[in-house]
């Protein structure tokens, strides 16, 4: 009879993952799964506490690729640089140095007035408004040379009263496959001697439209959005516009408004009284950076979900940084352009916390946007007077 040896059941725990291995996978997740797992172990619950994670996470942000213009040997990348003076320039600058500089001629109804760039490039389209008539507004496609003309808004004018527009979004619904702009319009009595305030009607309320490039119309949206900040950054992600707003003439927020089915959220923002923030699209994250002018300090933090003010995420803090004048926009691989006070703009990297480039445009910074571009040749079959 063969004796069969005594074989010991070995209990083997799997349950526990070493931090080094969770955090090297934590790293990876978007922010907004990472609050899901802050209730499975209390070390978890404190991850934006720990430098060591907070590093990792930062190094797979700035390194990951999100971004249409992170081929930096892609020849149809560039960045457009619109030297906001009257009459504006506008240059496309490319180059691993940013050597290529080549002035660009805008649609001719923008001859020798004061314009801009509203939010992001899209798809090779850019749109391009007057800043003092913001009536006047085209969407221009620079690689092919493309231009719609935005039609005015039809609408009674009501006597004794001037509209004021307000530019917010410029996006892509991808639903509809149309280009859409956004506004909000004010109305002010003109008052010149001849008539008194109280003897006008009530000042009309205000309110928001929406441009359909599809319809190539205007319409009234019924929303109840908070009024836009006057000096406010405006950016485009993923079918949503996103703008600061003001509540109650004292709370910040921005504002997301969805393309498709037309619904908005707010998160709010706290603002330092003596600071400048802008918004930035940071590798699929909105980004709001603050540079503040007491203690010199400039930060960047990013929004893990849209509506939720507890997910804003301090990932990067410089200590004194006083050459800095405000940030202008993110460039590609974890570089961003800063305008500095000696009037230069900087490229600099989140990585390394270096400047990597100056660029010298022979003007203040202070007085420039910087748009990132990605050459279309292909049509919409829209875009064309």
């Amino acid at each position: 009879m063969a004796l069969v040896p005594n074989r010991k059941k070995v209990s083997c725990s799997s349950s526990y993952i070493h931090d080094d291995i969770a955090f090297g996978i934590l790293s990876k997740l978007p922010i907004k799964s990472l609050k899901q797992f802050t209730c499975v172990r209390k070390s978890w619950s404190l991850l934006f506490q720990n430098p060591n994670f907070i590093q990792k996470f930062r190094n797979n942000l700035v390194t990951k690729s999100h971004s249409p213009y992170d081929d930096d040997h892609d020849d149809d990348v560039c960045f457009l640089f619109i030297w906001v003076v009257f009459p504006s320039l506008f240059y496309s600058i490319s180059g691993e140095k940013f050597e290529n500089e080549v002035k660009l001629d805008l649609p001719p109804q923008f001859d020798d007035i004061f314009h801009l760039v509203l939010g992001s490039s899209i798809n090779g389209i850019i749109c391009v408004y007057d800043y003092v008539d913001q009536s006047n507004v085209a969407l221009w496609n620079r690689a092919t040379g493309e231009n719609k003309v935005i039609p005015p808004r039809l609408s009674e004018r009501l006597p004794n009263f001037v509209e004021d527009f307000h530019l917010c979004g410029f996006g892509y619904d991808h639903v509809t496959n149309d280009y859409k702009v956004i506004q909000h319009v004010s109305l002010r009595p003109i008052l010149d001697g001849r008539v008194r305030e109280e003897d006008l009607p009530m000042t009309p309320d205000r309110f928001w439209e929406i441009y359909s490039l599809r319809s190539n119309s205007w319409r009234r949206l019924v929303v109840d959005m908070p009024v836009p900040n006057s000096n406010s950054t405006n950016v485009y992600l993923n079918g949503m516009c996103h703008w600061f707003g003001l509540s109650d003439g004292k709370s910040f927020s921005v504002v997301s408004y969805n393309l498709s089915n037309e619904m908005f959220f707010t998160t709010p923002v706290d603002c330092h009284a003596r600071s400048f923030s802008n918004l930035m699209v940071l590798n699929g994250y909105i980004a709001l950076t603050t540079k503040c002018y007491d203690d010199k300090f400039f930060n960047i933090s990013v929004l893990g979900e849209i509506g939720v003010k507890e997910s804003w995420t301090k990932l990067f803090e410089f200590g004194s940084m006083p050459w800095i004048d405000l940030s202008l926009d993110v460039w590609m691989k974890g570089k961003i352009f800063l305008s500095q006070i000696n009037g230069k703009v900087a490229c600099f990297d989140l990585t390394t916390e270096e400047v990597i480039e100056e660029i010298d445009f022979k003007g203040d910074s202070k007085n420039c946007l910087i748009v990132p571009y990605k050459k279309n040749f292909g049509t919409t079959g829209e875009v064309d007077n």
